[in-house]
């Protein structure tokens, strides 16, 4: 089970010191919301804020979520600054091959993302191509926002095709994650949890990321299966 914590959920003020903290708080990776004010309204930071904060977490998998328009231009500055892993969007349509393959040939892992109102089919051309999929359980564009539970019929699809196929891709979630709904996204078929609020909100992150580390565990239905 892999935790995440949002960097859009930090302190602005001190983002090398907050993604210090994530690490010393024992989180897997660090996820970084991309967001260029066409494909989302808002906009958060670019490439250059990345590479700053890269040193502050060298031991961190730097995963790069772009919610950008256009993410062609985007792919080789942000694995430059330090992303282990880049995700585009599934709404992009007949761009998302190129992007994939643009993605894999900088040597980076490649992540590919669906918002809540399109139909899980539309990932289902490109699933033995990437490395992860990420069910967004919000719509994208800020934090804080509540979790939409209608999102999770998509979880349990994706993992059940990813059983059937035999594929290895992670089943990420993001978006009003927190200890209740990461039991609930952990018994679809989740592995890997993007929590802002829930994280770096908390005086002690540490215990935070530990017990919601827990409870994925707790909740995950393939550890169920093997206790029966």
């Amino acid at each position: 089970m892999i935790i995440a914590p949002s960097l859009l959920a930090a302190d602005f003020t001190r983002l090398g010191k907050e993604a210090e903290r994530a690490e010393r708080a024992g989180a897997d990776w660090l996820h970084l919301d991309i967001m260029d004010g066409q494909f989302v309204p808002n906009i958060s930071f670019g490439p250059d804020v990345v590479a700053a904060v890269r040193p502050h977490a060298k031991k961190l998998f730097f995963d790069v979520h772009l919610m950008c328009g256009k993410p062609e231009i985007l792919l080789e500055p942000f694995a430059k600054a330090g992303a282990d892993q880049i995700i585009i969007h599934v709404e992009l349509h007949q761009q998302v091959t190129p992007l994939i393959w643009k993605i894999k040939s900088l040597g980076k892992k490649v992540g590919l993302a669906i918002n809540p109102p399109t139909s899980i089919a539309e990932v289902q051309p490109y699933l033995d191509k990437i490395d992860l999929l990420l069910v967004m359980t919000v719509n994208p564009g800020f934090g804080g926002q509540s979790f939409i539970h209608e999102c999770l019929p998509k979880i349990q699809q994706a993992d059940a095709w990813r059983r059937e196929k035999k594929l290895n891709y992670r089943l990420e979630v993001d978006g009003g994650i927190n200890n209740a709904t990461v039991a609930e996204c952990a018994r679809a078929g989740a592995d890997t949890f993007v929590a802002g609020t829930a994280l770096f909100r908390q005086h002690n992150m540490g215990a935070a990321v530990k017990k919601m580390r827990k409870i994925a565990h707790d909740n995950d239905p393939g550890l169920a299966d093997l206790k029966l």
